[in-house]
């Protein structure tokens, strides 16, 4: 994957066209220092931080003057291209690289694909399209769940709870 995800536009901070951003970076601070698009690339998001905010920072959108203009973009994910970010750390993976993989249980059998990777605070979880089913599976992406993480070889080894995949 070329663009990778690193913060979404959580609407409008005041009413001078500043935007609300929440980052995605281990280093929040750090997605200043990218040149941030839409994820088709057609737009180009150069923020410029205005100050730390809860859960984000306000920033100043190059052509965003209004409150309004900043409201339009409310929901906007901000996209960086790979090749500008930092290689991720033994056993750290970029979400993006999670996605469309296929997992297994460690007889080798397969589970599915991965979905989403998701965090709602208690920790990131896969999202699992699971063989045969309808609805997905959470799995949760811990060492004891998810052992084995493959980018090269694409591929996801999971022992997952008992149950789980019933």
């Amino acid at each position: 994957m070329d663009k990778v995800c690193v913060g979404i536009i959580a609407g409008a901070f005041g009413v001078k066209g500043h935007v609300r951003i929440k980052s995605f970076c281990a280093d929040p601070l750090a997605i200043f220092e990218y040149p941030l698009t839409n994820e088709g690339g057609h737009r180009d998001f150069n923020a410029t931080l205005v100050q730390p905010v809860k859960n984000g920072f306000a920033a100043q959108v190059r052509g965003v003057n209004t409150k309004e203009e900043a409201d339009a973009l409310n929901g906007t994910q901000l996209f960086a291209e790979r090749s500008e970010l930092p290689d991720p750390e033994e056993d750290e993976y970029y979400y993006a690289d999670l996605i469309g993989l296929p997992v297994f249980d460690t007889g080798g059998g397969p589970l599915g694909k991965v979905k989403l990777v998701v965090n709602h605070g208690a920790g990131d979880m896969l999202e699992i399209h699971a063989v045969g089913a309808k609805n997905t599976v959470a799995l949760p992406f811990t060492k004891a769940c998810v052992p084995t993480v493959d980018i090269a070889g694409k591929r996801i080894v999971a022992d997952p709870p008992e149950g789980l995949f019933d």
